[in-house]
């Protein structure tokens, strides 16, 4: 948790003209063994519905689907799925154009990997992209790495090295840094949350978007796994997901009114 109130000002000061932006496996979620298990941290669910009272936009940005997303997570969050492949808004579904073309070459390659892959490796089809997971057997890794590449290449989908996972994505032009400058667009003050090598290039969209004269805050959740780059990026660590839900809860504290100090 930062006391840094220069950094947080913007956001607590004029919620309505900013964006909190959070991914979900292992920032807002702890990393779990089977990748269906993942759950928020506790009191995450009440954190973000509290945000989404105040501030302009409260996104949950990750690389699983919308529709894994969607049961787990407050009706007023913006989900973006599969690195803004798919992103669901008011309600509203919208996949990012050209995706759907990709979804039959998925399927088969889901079903090669799953039938022919390394042993131990398990496939997580995903719509229009999938995940080769191998964090049950780590020591199967660069099996599973050859195998995307070879899946790849036979295939025409682009590899993206993932926290214990590989993952197979269309050539489409989306990353999180693309996701989140549609996501935050008109907004004067943008916070990302993120723990992952794939959450890069949200900082590196936030760096753009300061050019632009927004003020954004660049937060990462430390492990054990997270990229030595994205902590070195950052302008706040936390402890993980449970110092993620800390600082949501923040984020969501009303400014007091004048005369109106803590108590």
């Amino acid at each position: 948790m930062t006391d840094d109130i220069d950094v947080l000002a913007p956001f607590v000061e004029h919620p309505a003209d900013a964006a909190v932006v959070v991914d979900f496996d292992g920032t807002l979620s702890p990393i779990v063994d089977v990748p269906a298990e993942a759950r928020p941290a506790d009191g995450a669910v009440d954190a973000l519905a509290d945000l989404t009272a105040r501030f302009g936009l409260v996104a949950v940005m990750s690389g699983r689907p919308v529709d894994f997303l969607r049961p787990l997570l407050p009706a007023g969050v913006v989900l973006s799925g599969l690195y803004g492949l798919e992103v669901v808004r008011d309600g509203l579904r919208v996949d990012l154009p050209g995706t759907d073309a990709w979804r039959e070459v998925v399927a088969h390659v889901a079903r090669r990997s799953a039938d022919h892959g390394p042993a131990g490796m398990v496939v997580e089809p995903k719509g229009p992209s999938l995940t080769l997971h191998y964090r049950l057997h780590p020591e199967i890794g660069p099996a599973v790495a050859a195998w995307a590449d070879e899946q790849a290449a036979r295939s025409g989908l682009v590899v993206r090295p993932a926290k214990m996972s590989i993952e197979l994505h269309p050539p489409v032009a989306a990353d999180k840094g693309t996701a989140l400058e549609s996501l935050a667009e008109g907004l004067g003050a943008v916070c990302f949350v993120g723990d992952d090598r794939g959450d890069l290039p949200a900082y590196d969209a936030l760096d753009r978007l300061a050019d632009q004269g927004v003020h954004t805050l660049r937060v990462a959740a430390a492990s054990a796994e997270a990229p030595v780059e994205l902590l070195g990026r950052a302008d706040v660590v936390l402890d993980g997901p449970p110092a993620v839900v800390a600082f949501l809860r923040r984020l969501g504290q009303p400014e007091p009114g004048p005369g109106q100090g803590p108590s």
